[in-house]
């Protein structure tokens, strides 16, 4: 099921993407609306929208961001950067999510903005010290993200916060899949249309049950936390008015344009 995240008219709501009833084409997506939210068991209202009426918004609003850096092998190598012994994991704030169609804020402080494609996990329930024979229970789904990075400033900071936690540096959409077996999906990102990166999720040293238990030994998940995997190699330069997109198998494309920071 594909569960999306939506305002119309001014209201927010949590939403199940199905085909109208008889037509089969994108333009004919309709969003039943879920009575509340739909990290536990949820009923949907039977109130229908059309897709295409709606504002997607961020699929979740997460209380924190845990990403995880040089998990591919070929990105470590492309940054001349080593394999780390146990996960390599940073946060990006809730402030620096945004949603699908949004724009990417390009920060002041940079000259030599990033792209990297990443599959993310979102957590559907609270969780701690997680065994591995349970972590798939505790994912809601999966959802397309881009860890934009100010790259000269994450080499000349060395500490991550500010390189990585920026307004807008963290893109997730379109909606969250959750029937889906993440072990191997293909993972794309294009910059004006140009393919940049292409990997498959197989490639990740540690896959997303080593991951869930390796944060969850320190932290507690809450629903809507949100976990990046890592990103497969050819992250490269992003410039004002590029759009840029990542494209997940069996979960679609998140689209963002870069803009100037005003």
């Amino acid at each position: 099921m594909r569960i999306a995240r939506f305002s119309i008219d001014g209201n927010v709501a949590f939403g199940a993407i199905s085909a109208a009833a008889g037509e089969r084409g994108p333009d004919d997506l309709v969003l039943d609306i879920i009575k509340g939210i739909p990290y536990a068991d949820f009923e949907l209202s039977g109130v229908k929208v059309p897709l295409s009426k709606v504002r997607l918004l961020p699929p979740v609003l997460p209380s924190k961001v845990v990403a995880v850096g040089r998990n591919y092998a070929e990105h470590a190598a492309e940054l001349g950067n080593e394999v780390p012994d146990l996960p390599l994991t940073f946060f990006k704030p809730s402030t620096s999510v945004t949603g699908p169609g949004d724009d990417i804020a390009y920060p002041s402080f940079s000259s030599e903005l990033h792209h990297e494609a990443e599959l993310a996990v979102v957590i559907g329930r609270m969780c701690r010290e997680v065994p591995r024979e349970r972590a798939k229970d505790v994912v809601f789904g999966y959802t397309c993200a881009n860890d934009i990075t100010a790259r000269d400033v994450q080499q000349r900071e060395k500490q991550w916060a500010r390189a990585k936690g920026f307004d807008t540096s963290c893109p997730l959409g379109p909606w969250v899949e959750t029937d889906l077996d993440p072990a191997d999906l293909a993972i794309q990102c294009t910059v004006n249309g140009q393919q940049r990166q292409l990997g498959r999720t197989s490639d990740m040293i540690r896959s997303v049950e080593d991951l869930i238990v390796h944060i969850s030994e320190a932290m507690t998940l809450l629903p809507g936390d949100v976990i990046l995997t890592g990103t497969p190699a050819g992250v490269g330069p992003l410039n004002v008015g590029d759009e840029v997109a990542v494209t997940i198998e069996g979960i679609g494309t998140l689209t963002n344009k870069v803009i100037k920071r005003g």
